[in-house]
């Protein structure tokens, strides 16, 4: 088992290995980080995703989303299992702030790739339709709409102030985290053309049309949301100002969330990076911001 690792702010590229073992494979040119406290910025190398049948010879796809000097791309390079080289814009000039820029990339189990953006501090750009901005995405690997998009463009689902993580449970759906502006942060359930209400709305509202979340949180009560994972129809959420990994069991309907429960509260500061380590019960979980070369990658068993 290996896994690419991606360093905000150095725009670096590591491959870890199933030993603990980390080697730096190359870094994703362009990248522009914002001249922002690294606490609060959003930019730089963000997120990656290796293509779902990689093998490091005849498909040697991996994508990025990172922040450039004229806004967020999301970007194709090759990786052999040694070094990443080449350098395709699949989709540029995505708004940036200094804040809000989203990042998260995925393959889905339709095997179209789903990307998160943030609304740039723009708040209007998330309800316009043909703005890519505060917005799931959804393209095929050369950057084109995905066939079936709800607008007939490469928007998914709009009303996202700043997205930062998602992932499929076992019947297929897809959860999503969000920051939200002051009061509420979101866990959302995603489907295909849904408004999930910035700027209109943050957290759970009553105005027709919009889709309210499945769970929240407040900033200041251990929220702050990242990244998402899911291990048996269990959602783990990492909070950044929460400084926690949180577990959130999806109930019977499918549709809503049972008893959530913490772990590792202030114990590794913030926690960022989430993954499930394909084919076991272990969690991949980052740690952020904690000082040049203190940041490190944990593993956690599910019992």
């Amino acid at each position: 088992m290996y896994a690419l690792v991606t360093e905000r702010f150095t725009s670096t590229v590591h491959l870890l290995g199933r030993d603990g073992s980390k080697k730096m494979v190359g870094t994703v040119p362009n990248t522009v980080v914002p001249d922002v406290d690294p606490t609060k910025g959003s930019g730089g190398l963000l997120g990656v995703a290796p293509s779902p049948t990689w093998n490091g010879t005849t498909d040697k796809d991996v994508f990025f989303v990172h922040t450039a000097a004229e806004g967020t791309r999301i970007v194709k390079m090759k990786f052999d299992g040694k070094t990443l080289s080449g350098y395709t814009v699949l989709v540029g000039g995505i708004k940036r702030g200094a804040d809000h820029n989203g990042g998260k990339i995925a393959f889905g189990p339709d095997g179209y790739l789903y990307v998160a953006t943030g609304d740039a501090q723009t708040g209007s750009l998330a309800q316009n339709r043909n703005s890519l901005n505060g917005k799931i995405l959804r393209i095929t690997k050369t950057g084109a709409a995905a066939p079936g998009n709800p607008f007939g463009n490469r928007v998914y689902s709009l009303g996202h102030r700043n997205p930062q993580g998602f992932a499929w449970d076992t019947r297929g759906r897809l959860w999503a985290s969000e920051i939200g502006e002051a009061k509420w942060d979101e866990l959302n359930l995603i489907k295909a053309g849904a408004n999930y209400g910035w700027p209109l709305c943050e957290g759970t509202c009553g105005t027709a049309g919009m889709t309210n979340p499945k769970f929240v949180w407040k900033p200041e009560d251990g929220g702050v949301p990242a990244q998402v994972a899911i291990v048996n129809n269990v959602i783990y959420v990492t909070t950044l100002r929460g400084q926690r990994l949180w577990r959130l069991p999806i109930d019977g309907t499918g549709q809503g969330i049972g008893t959530a429960k913490s772990y590792y509260v202030n114990t590794y500061a913030r926690l960022r990076a989430l993954t499930t380590v394909p084919g076991t019960n272990q969690l991949l979980m980052g740690t952020s911001d904690r000082g040049t070369d203190r940041d490190f990658v944990l593993k956690v068993t599910i019992k």
